[in-house]
């Protein structure tokens, strides 16, 4: 099997293939892609949560003038979906951060959603409960049997597009209308 280029910091869109499961129409930020395996986050499938519970969860209590306490949760993946994980810009200082290129982060710490209850949020975040993951070579054999397609990060699709709008809008930068995706893999 071919070894694919890293697919770290761009974006998985799931194929009919994958329709009836986990991540039917979903597309999911990669953060780790190596010989170790591959991590992403779903951005688009909302939790029936939001950043107003998160804080009251919390024992916060949500600053009046917050303009994203309706912000929903995300289903960032069905692995560890009691963990919390916040793609953010810009990427500021918190207890517990990755930095990923254009200025993008990624941080799971309590100083965080702390922060949030105080209307002191970046000014791009999604926050995602549970993370994706694949074994080594798992997703290059997926892509190859038509299940993922994959697209350069862009920050207007994560931070600015509805949830709602994602997997079509994500589609669209390719040059594909969902209606006319097949189940059926195409091998020359």
């Amino acid at each position: 099997m071919n070894q694919l280029p890293s697919l770290e910091h761009h974006f998985l869109i799931a194929m009919p293939s994958l329709n009836d499961s986990w991540f039917e129409k979903s597309v999911i930020y990669i953060l780790e892609d190596n010989e170790h395996g591959t991590t992403g986050l779903v951005v688009n499938l909302a939790q029936n949560f939001h950043i107003r519970d998160l804080l009251t969860h919390f024992d916060f209590t949500p600053h009046p003038e917050s303009t994203y306490l309706d912000q929903d949760i995300l289903r960032g993946g069905p692995v560890d979906i009691e963990q919390g994980f916040i793609l953010h810009q810009p990427q500021g200082q918190w207890k517990s951060t990755i930095h990923l290129p254009d200025n993008l982060a990624m941080t799971f710490s309590d100083d965080f959603i702390e922060a949030l209850s105080k209307n002191q949020a970046p000014e791009n975040f999604l926050v995602c409960l549970g993370f994706s993951g694949w074994k080594p070579g798992q997703l290059a054999q997926e892509i190859q049997s038509n299940s993922w397609l994959t697209i350069p990060y862009n920050q207007s699709l994560l931070f600015d597009t509805p949830i709602e709008k994602k997997w079509q809008v994500a589609l669209e930068t390719l040059g594909i209308s969902p209606e006319f995706l097949t189940l059926e893999a195409g091998h020359a």
